[in-house]
């Protein structure tokens, strides 16, 4: 008797538990966005621009871009330049390439980051390949613009901005459309 009440508790703190986890798991994402504020970590760049388009002309800001690969994405993947000029305020565009070297179609996600973490909110892409998955047959090469503006309101005192690109392999999650060859009947 008393085994069996105390495999009950054991059953009921376990599936409590359970219960506790799967909650967190969704309670992780606010929690993930409210630490990177709080620290200003993994700068999420800001939604589609809609400032006034004025370009100060008073004062330039280095952009650097980088690209890296997740562990099991295996295209090349890169700017076609490490950085750039701008002015607050004006209309900038960098081509990434990308180019899948795997004899099978591939699809891909690009996930932006901005640093420092605080000048987030100030960079506005206006066009990026990061808006859409991306998908590549055997040997193919793209070139992919981001077209960004930096927001006149930024500190002063930035400098320097990195917006760093990492490329995912969602091929699995999301197969991509094989164009058919099938001409007829």
């Amino acid at each position: 008797m008393a085994d069996s009440i105390s495999l009950k508790r054991l059953v009921t703190r376990l599936l409590l538990l359970v219960v506790a986890m799967f909650a967190f798991g969704f309670a992780l994402v606010p929690i993930y966005d409210v630490m990177c504020k709080a620290f200003g970590i993994n700068g999420k760049t800001a939604g589609q621009y809609e400032g006034e388009q004025v370009v100060d002309t008073s004062r330039q800001i280095r952009v650097q871009f980088l690209s890296t690969n997740a562990v099991d994405m295996v295209w090349d993947f890169y700017p076609k330049a490490d950085d750039m000029v701008v002015n607050p305020g004006a209309v900038n565009e960098m081509i990434f390439v990308a180019r899948n070297p795997t004899d099978h179609p591939m699809s891909a996600q690009a996930i932006p980051s901005i640093s420092p973490g605080t000048a987030a909110v100030y960079f506005h892409k206006t066009e990026c390949f990061c808006f859409t998955q991306q998908v590549l047959q055997p040997g193919e090469r793209i070139e992919m613009p981001v077209r960004f503006i930096v927001d006149r309101e930024i500190s002063k005192d930035v400098k320097h901005l990195t917006l760093a690109y990492t490329l995912f392999d969602i091929t699995a999650r999301h197969p991509p459309v094989v164009a058919s060859t099938n001409t007829g009947p």
